[in-house]
């Protein structure tokens, strides 16, 4: 199974990972979905299976089971219950529809990986700060969902520092970070957008919090510390090829927090709770093993990656707490 994008699109700059097509701002949705590869369907058939003993001709149903499968190349994507609940594509580009025409949002990417099992639409929420006068951050919301039942139909505000466009999810202390819809129930999109309404209101709350961190200098000791207990957690595996791999990769992010990350000079960033947070999530999102960008882009956003950064936003809060 690929991890590939299998087609994107983009407005503005060209994102860190280098794919997708380009589009001029404020393209219409259809646009959108033609580029991005989205404009097809996630059909479902019964699965069926012949028996060695019966008539070759007859195929025997398992009704308990469905095959997801592309509109257009009929490839399987998946098997699944039969009541799990299908979100399509455009749904995902459609989320945005109103947003961006009666609000201050503006679709910057879209598109699939897994050649269509998991897709997501990425738009722009009109916030902006700039930490000590120079290091801005962006709101974003990224709606995503999967149809192999790997992903919930997710909704995560979610921030993007401009100077290096690493990705952070936006959570205030002590609150979830995103809006999670199982496949097991509809896929309410006004419900989940009031529900989403809440969390983008917060975004004045998230970059106090980011300001906190910008102030709260560190100490080599701190910083060797958070390092360790982000990228090293007691959890992980202690084989030799892991702890040899963890200790690269702290080293790796010890030198962008040192002065080598992007922006990392800047007065919010040297030497500060904010800087830490920016070297992992710069590591994660740019520098991280990976067998591709699209692997890295999938991980970042919703697998592995996204779960150190978190541990590294929640760390450094601490540090503030």
């Amino acid at each position: 199974m690929t991890h590939g994008i299998t087609q994107m699109a983009y407005v503005g700059a060209t994102p860190w990972h280098g794919l997708g097509n380009r589009l001029a701002p404020r393209q219409p949705l259809e646009v959108w979905a033609t580029q991005a590869g989205m404009d097809w369907s996630i059909c479902a058939a019964p699965v069926r299976y012949q028996a060695p003993a019966r008539d070759e001709q007859e195929l025997l149903s398992f009704e308990d089971q469905q095959v997801l499968y592309r509109s257009d190349t009929h490839l399987a994507l998946s098997v699944v219950g039969a009541r799990y609940q299908i979100v399509q594509p455009l749904d995902a580009l459609a989320f945005f529809r109103d947003l961006t025409e009666a609000a201050d949002f503006e679709l910057e990417s879209a598109g699939t990986l897994k050649e269509g099992r998991r897709f997501w639409a990425l738009a722009r929420t009109g916030k902006e700060t700039a930490l000590m006068g120079s290091d801005s951050v962006r709101g974003y919301v990224l709606l995503a969902s999967s149809c192999d039942g790997t992903l919930a139909t997710t909704a995560t505000p979610t921030s993007i520092r401009v100077v290096c466009n690493n990705t952070l999810a936006m959570a205030l202390r002590d609150t979830e970070a995103a809006i999670k819809v199982s496949h097991r129930t509809v896929f309410d999109a006004q419900k989940v957008k009031r529900q989403m309404g809440l969390l983008v209101s917060q975004w004045d709350g998230f970059m106090l919090q980011m300001r906190e961190l910008a102030q709260r200098k560190v100490l080599d000791q701190e910083a060797s510390k958070f390092i360790r207990l982000v990228l090293a957690p007691a959890t992980m595996s202690q084989d030799a090829g892991a702890i040899g791999r963890q200790e690269r990769a702290m080293k790796h992010v010890q030198a962008l927090f040192d002065g080598q990350g992007k922006g990392a000079e800047l007065q919010a960033s040297k030497g500060t709770a904010w800087g830490l947070v920016n070297a992992v999530t710069e590591f994660v999102d740019h520098h991280r093993r990976a067998r591709s960008n699209a692997y890295r882009l999938d991980s970042a956003w919703f697998g592995q990656g996204a779960v150190i950064k978190e541990r590294a936003l929640s760390q450094a809060l601490q540090l503030v707490a």
